[in-house]
């Protein structure tokens, strides 16, 4: 029971980490197109 519980947390924990990656990378290139964007305008 408790190697269940222990499995699934470890599952939830790289579910999460991969979310947040791609989260972090998207955030990133959001930024980047603004900034690309002001460059533009100036």
């Amino acid at each position: 029971m408790a190697r269940k519980i222990i499995i699934a947390l470890g599952v939830a924990a790289i579910a999460m980490t991969a979310t947040a990656c791609n989260t972090v990378k998207g955030l990133g290139r959001d930024i980047e197109s603004v900034g690309e964007a002001g460059d533009r305008a100036i």
